[in-house]
């Protein structure tokens, strides 16, 4: 048997019909935290849609389908989100089946939801296909727990481009549950976020670990605290894509390296 005819045994998902769109995740990057069923659609789609933070590796499992770019990244030129919108009902209506392939989780700040329901709205067929969210991987690759008995009871799951802006989050109300805290879009404002922690009540001596393009060859992760965090990505060079992961979680990094009691 060949091996798409074992995958699609092993999926055994529905079918992925012309004028159908599938919004899906690609995970952090590497092939290997893809999830079947999306390697699955990788070898049925016509058409697949991607964004900027899909690897090339992840994009060459679908050789024989069109490749459409509209990867959006901060401060630089980007697709707008209604033109990403349309090319997707566009393509539906002529017929191909499209895979909306997206970094992450399409329904974690992928705006998944979003062309979900401009897609209901223009009644084109859709499936979600969940991927392993960019965070989870980030930070099980760098040792850090996202969750621990007798250090966390929750984690928070925050954006951080629209730190100290009027439509903003209350990272006041965020420090005061003393809970961890991983930002997503958060390095360009991460000194209004830990600014704005402090003044919330989070001690400055809370250590901050930040994940950079987890996964990848560029992979890269530092250590520093609240009151020191923004100083250091600026001395280190970190840029974007990153998360930031706050709360002392992070202080079981050393522990399970074995750098550290």
């Amino acid at each position: 048997m060949q091996l798409t005819d074992t995958l699609h045994a092993l999926v055994d998902a529905p079918s992925f019909e012309p004028g159908h769109v599938w919004l899906a995740g690609a995970g952090p990057g590497h092939p290997r935290y893809l999830t079947l069923e999306v390697v699955d659609a990788l070898t049925k789609a016509d058409v697949i849609v991607h964004d900027a933070l899909v690897s090339d590796s992840v994009l060459s499992l679908a050789a024989t389908s069109d490749l459409v770019f509209v990867g959006k990244r901060g401060g630089r030129p980007s697709v707008a989100q209604e033109d990403i919108t349309a090319k997707l009902i566009e393509l539906a209506r002529a017929g191909k089946r499209v895979l909306r392939l997206k970094g992450g989780d399409p329904f974690i700040f992928g705006r998944g939801g979003e062309e979900a329901e401009a897609l209901v709205k223009a009644s084109i067929p859709f499936r979600a296909l969940p991927g392993m969210t960019s965070a989870l991987a980030a930070l099980a690759a760098a040792n850090i727990p996202a969750t621990m008995r007798g250090l966390s009871r929750s984690v928070t799951f925050a954006t951080g481009h629209a730190a100290g802006t009027p439509n903003d989050l209350d990272w006041k109300a965020l420090a005061k549950t003393g809970e961890p805290i991983i930002v997503y879009m958060g390095v360009s404002t991460i000194g209004t976020i830990a600014g704005l922690l402090m003044e919330g009540g989070l001690p400055p001596s809370t250590p901050v670990a930040v994940l950079m393009a987890a996964s990848t060859p560029q992979e890269r992760s530092m250590t520093a605290t609240l009151d020191t965090v923004e100083a250091e990505v600026t001395r280190q060079n970190f840029t974007a894509p990153a998360l930031i992961v706050i709360g002392r979680i992070v202080s079981m990094q050393a522990i399970l390296s074995g750098t550290g009691a």
